[in-house]
């Protein structure tokens, strides 16, 4: 599972959900657009059915890529214990498939702070995606978060400079994001002015 605003999915999305798909052989990656981040609450995110449907044409063609609206179809905040319980449900519980919950290093180490991560670590294991910089202290960790020592499974994968609000400030300055999102994504963008320069919005 793959969780994020997807404000807009951009080419290190992809990469990154292909590469820890590879190394964990999984079946399926699940991307998850969130509905109400509480993390991320100071910032307005583009409504969610345009992120679901950049989403949607990120993904096609991808036969090991779905989406997952369980976010994004209940009201509130988007808690991933909430959200991990709601697809264990849909996938017939712990016993029916392994699942894991893709993060970068650098979530790991906040992970503390998210709401009641020992049932995130119930439902799923942990991708975690090294990132430079951010090495998480796995000893301190396990004191504030029991059990995540064991459920962690890193993956390597490569470096991108990418990132959703580097794109929407691009956009926003009328600058190119040819080759960071795919074509049908930068089509849907400018099909619906999504990001535009400052001087264009009414």
């Amino acid at each position: 599972i793959v969780g994020g605003s997807f404000d807009p999915p951009h080419v290190a999305h992809l990469i990154m959900a292909e590469t820890v798909r590879e190394a964990l052989r999984l079946d399926v990656v699940l991307f998850m657009p969130a509905g109400t981040q509480p993390l991320k609450q100071d910032r307005e995110a583009t409504h969610e059915d345009h992120r679901v449907a950049m989403t949607e044409l990120a993904i096609a063609g991808n036969p090991h890529f779905a989406l997952s609206r369980v976010d994004v179809d209940r009201h509130g905040p988007s808690y991933t214990a909430d959200s991990l319980e709601r697809l264990r449900e849909q996938y017939g519980g712990l016993d029916r498939a392994a699942m894991w919950f893709v993060i970068g290093s650098d979530s790991l180490l906040n992970l503390h702070r998210w709401r009641e991560p020992t049932r995130i670590l119930a439902q799923a294991r942990l991708a975690v995606v090294r990132r430079p910089g951010y090495e998480a202290d796995l000893g301190a960790l396990e004191g504030q978060v029991p059990g995540v020592t064991a459920a962690v499974d890193w993956v390597d994968a490569p470096l991108m400079e990418i990132s959703s609000t580097d794109i929407r400030e691009r956009l926003r300055q009328g600058r190119s994001v040819r080759y960071r999102v795919p074509g049908p994504v930068l089509a849907y963008i400018e099909q619906h002015g999504l990001y535009r320069p400052a001087e264009e919005q009414s």
